[in-house]
C-alpha cells in the first residue's frame, strides 16, 4: 500500500469553516434576541418554525430542544406507551430508540438490506405484532428510506410512520422533501447536522393541526394557557438564541447541500478501489449527505491508513442499537441482525462537509485508491 504525502490534516467534519462565513450574521441575530430578552420560546422560534415548515412543504413545525426529545414527544402525541411495540432499524442512532423507550413502549429492531443500508421492508412485516403501533423510518445517512413501502405497510396494518429525518435536512424523496411523509417527522439541530444550531436544537413536522397544538402543549408542561395544565408535560422548548442562528443558516442550507452531493458524486464516481464499498443510491433518493459511509473488510487497518495519511474518518456506528447494553434486557443475540451488525463492524465514514476543497477530496480519493 502506498503513503501518499499531505501536510494538512483533513478532518472529518470542520465547523470552523462554515461557522466562520457567517459570524457576523449569527451574532447579529443573537443581537435581536439579546434586545428582544427572547429566550425560551418566543417570536424568534416562531420565525424559524414558519421557514422550516415552508421549507419542508408542510403546514407546521414545532420546534423543542433536541432531536430525541422530538422523537419522545412523537410518540406520545400517537399516545404510544406501555404494552405497545415500536419498529426501527438496527442500523440507525440510539436516539431513535430512545424515543420509543422513554413512553414504555418496547424498540422492535428490524435489520437493513445489504446494499442500501436502509430498514428491509421483507423483515418489517415479519416483525409487525398485534402490539405493534407504529414505524419509525429513518432517513440514514441523509439518504432518504423507501417511504413507499413502509407506507405501504402502514396501510395494510393501520400502523402510524414517524420520519427520523434527523440526518436529511432537505433531502427528497420522489422529489418531495423529507418530512412530509408520515404523521409526524422529527429532526435533530445538533451542531454538527446540515442545519445544525449553535447549541442544541430540534424539530416536529406535521401537516396535523390536531398533533400540532397538542405538540405544542406537550413542549411546554402540558400547557397552553399560561399556568393552566391540561396534561403531563415537559420542559422541551427550543431557545431563542438557537432559532435565530438556525434561521440564518436555513437561506444557506441549500448551498451547503448542494456542495455535499458534488463532493458525493466525485466520491461515487472516482472511488474504484475494490475493497471499498459505497451505499446504493436508489433512483428515488435525493441525499443530502449527511455522512459518506464506507465499508472495508479491515476498518480499523483502513481508518488508520487515512489517518497516516492525514485523513480523519468518523464511525457511525460502531455498535448497532440491538446489541447495546441498554437494550441487554431485550435478549438479542449476535446474529440476530447481521447486516447491521456486518456494518457496524465494517464501516467507515469519509471527511463529508460543504466546504472540503476539491484538492482535498481528489487526495482523498486518491489515497482511498491506493489503499
Amino acid at each position: 500500500m502506498d503513503i501518499i504525502e499531505s501536510s494538512e490534516k483533513i478532518p472529518c467534519l470542520d465547523l470552523k469553516k462554515q461557522h466562520h462565513q457567517i459570524k457576523n450574521e449569527v451574532f447579529s441575530a443573537f443581537e435581536k434576541v439579546y434586545d428582544h430578552t427572547s429566550f425560551s420560546g418566543g417570536v424568534f422560534v416562531e420565525e424559524f418554525e414558519q421557514a422550516f415548515a415552508k421549507f419542508c412543504r408542510t403546514n407546521y413545525t414545532v420546534g423543542v430542544n433536541n432531536g430525541t426529545s422530538a422523537l419522545h414527544l412523537s410518540m406520545l402525541a400517537l399516545n404510544i406507551g406501555a404494552g405497545d411495540e415500536v419498529i426501527i432499524p438496527a442500523n440507525t442512532f440510539i436516539a431513535t430508540a430512545w424515543g420509543v423507550s422513554y413512553t414504555g413502549a418496547v424498540p422492535v429492531f428490524v435489520d437493513c438490506t445489504e446494499d442500501t443500508w436502509q430498514l428491509d421492508i421483507e423483515l418489517i412485516e415479519r416483525s409487525i405484532t398485534s402490539k405493534t403501533r407504529a414505524i419509525v423510518g429513518v432517513h440514514l445517512y441523509g439518504q432518504p428510506f423507501d417511504v413507499d413501502g413502509v407506507k405501504a405497510l402502514c396501510e395494510k396494518y393501520n400502523l402510524h410512520l414517524i420520519e427520523d429525518a434527523a440526518q436529511a435536512h432537505g433531502a427528497k424523496y420522489k422529489g418531495i422533501p423529507v418530512g412530509s411523509f408520515g404523521k409526524m417527522a422529527c429532526f435533530s439541530f445538533y451542531p454538527g447536522k446540515n442545519l445544525g444550531a449553535c447549541g442544541e436544537g430540534g424539530g416536529i413536522t406535521t401537516n396535523d393541526d390536531s398533533y400540532y397544538n397538542l405538540l405544542l402543549s406537550l413542549r411546554n408542561h402540558g400547557s397552553i394557557v399560561r399556568y393552566h395544565h391540561d396534561q403531563i408535560g415537559f420542559n422541551m422548548r427550543m431557545g431563542g438564541l438557537e432559532a435565530a442562528s438556525l434561521k440564518v443558516k436555513l437561506r444557506y442550507l441549500l448551498g451547503w447541500n448542494n456542495r455535499r452531493k458534488a463532493i458525493a458524486e466525485l466520491y461515487l464516481n472516482n472511488i474504484i478501489n475494490p475493497k471499498i464499498t459505497m451505499q446504493r443510491q436508489p433512483a428515488w433518493a435525493d441525499s443530502v449527505y449527511h455522512l459518506f459511509v464506507v465499508t472495508t473488510a479491515d476498518r480499523d487497518d483502513l481508518s488508520n491508513y487515512l489517518s497516516r495519511n492525514n485523513i480523519t474518518a468518523g464511525l457511525h456506528y460502531p455498535v448497532p442499537c440491538h446489541l447495546q447494553k441498554a437494550y441487554s434486557h431485550l435478549n438479542y443475540q449476535v446474529g440476530d441482525c447481521p447486516r447491521s451488525e456486518y456494518l457496524a463492524s465494517h464501516c467507515l465514514s469519509l471527511p463529508m462537509f460543504a466546504e472540503l476543497t476539491d484538492e482535498e477530496v481528489v487526495y482523498i480519493i486518491k489515497t482511498l485508491n491506493s489503499y
